[in-house]
């Protein structure tokens, strides 16, 4: 009742006129009609009766009174469905977040959606971990296909086996999702490492990973990537790298952010 009080009808699109209005909000009819559904049920939807509540009604409901993600997921759980699957990304969504990465520099830091798509990444991840436009901007696809990572990476054979047990996890939690499954095909289709290591079953939540790099300018690099979950954004994880004390990390990283480090990067290197 309250989130339809906070939609007027022309916002909903509704026709100017008709009979005075008690509140500004719409009526129950009106949402009913805009949803597609009856108005008796929508009235012990409200209520909270007992009634046969499909994820799409719900849909249309939660469209129809504009409600975030947050308020879907718990319109789901009121009406005892599992939550659905979070919204598409919108690039509006992400200006407060690529701020936060970009405040992680001069350490590398990337974002990436529910199934593992590059969403954006601050320059130091560029310059460290090779990511770049003509990639797949895909991470699980990218870490066993993309081979200026793969040179890099002197720690790829032991991450290999946490990757893909993180990325089952992540499957797991949504087994009918076409989207996971999609991801799935390509990635199998492409590398057979992947495969023998995804037949292995091994299953791991996401946390700390501790990554060594060979990199062409500044040589060993020690980090530890850290995935966080964004409570506002539950189809997002932010993956920050920290350097760690060891082989002068942080000062080297610092480096290539530098005006020197900068030009050095734009001189041909092999890698």
């Amino acid at each position: 009742m309250s989130r339809r009080a906070r939609i007027t009808p022309a916002e909903a699109g509704l026709p100017a006129g008709g009979a005075r209005r008690r509140t500004p909000g719409l009526r129950r009819e009106e949402v009913a009609v805009l949803a597609g559904v009856g108005a008796s049920w929508y009235q012990w939807l409200e209520q909270g009766r007992d009634i046969s509540v499909s994820p799409q009604v719900l849909d249309s409901v939660a469209r129809v009174l504009r409600l975030t993600n947050a308020e879907r997921r718990h319109l789901y759980v009121l009406a005892g469905l599992n939550p659905p699957a979070p919204e598409p990304v919108a690039d509006h969504d992400c200006e407060g977040l690529r701020r936060l990465i970009d405040a992680w520099m001069p350490f590398p830091a990337h974002i990436m959606d529910m199934y593992y798509n590059c969403v954006i990444y601050n320059e130091a991840a560029g310059w460290v971990l090779g990511m770049r436009p003509e990639i797949t901007q895909n991470c699980i696809l990218d870490f066993f296909t993309d081979p200026m990572y793969r040179s890099r990476s002197k720690s790829w054979e032991q991450n290999a086996r946490t990757v893909v047990a993180q990325f089952r996890a992540a499957c797991s939690a949504c087994p009918d999702d076409e989207g996971f499954q999609e991801v799935l095909a390509q990635v199998k289709a492409a590398s057979p490492e992947f495969t023998r290591l995804w037949e292995q079953r091994d299953i791991q939540d996401a946390g700390v990973i501790r990554k060594e790099l060979d990199h062409p300018l500044v040589g060993l690099l020690c980090v530890e990537s850290t995935a966080l979950k964004v409570p506002a954004r539950p189809d997002l994880t932010i993956v920050l790298h920290t350097p760690l004390d060891e082989a002068n990390t942080a000062a080297k990283l610092e480096w290539l952010a530098s005006a020197e480090g900068r030009r050095g990067a734009m001189c041909p290197v092999a890698g």
